[in-house]
């Protein structure tokens, strides 16, 4: 049995699941939504995309979404934190 902690304990695992069935193998655009294609602008407002080889911080927002692509510009997998 998983321990729950109020206020520490939070379903993000589920989150990230949903986010990864909506993005991976689709590309960011700028575009509506299809079945190829991601609009940005219906991405979380706490979100980032991270490219190959790309700097990022090191601190963790659990509400951030991270979405990394790979170098042909397709979502490989989406994390939060």
């Amino acid at each position: 049995m998983p321990l729950v902690v109020p206020g520490i304990t939070n379903n993000s695992g589920d989150l990230t699941q949903e986010w990864m069935n909506k993005l991976v193998g689709k590309t960011l655009s700028d575009e509506p939504t299809s079945e190829t294609c991601f609009c940005k602008k219906d991405l979380p407002q706490q979100a980032r995309i991270i490219e190959p080889g790309m700097m990022v911080t090191k601190d963790f927002n659990p509400d951030r979404l991270n979405v990394h692509v790979k170098e042909d510009g397709t979502v490989s997998h989406v994390s939060h934190g």
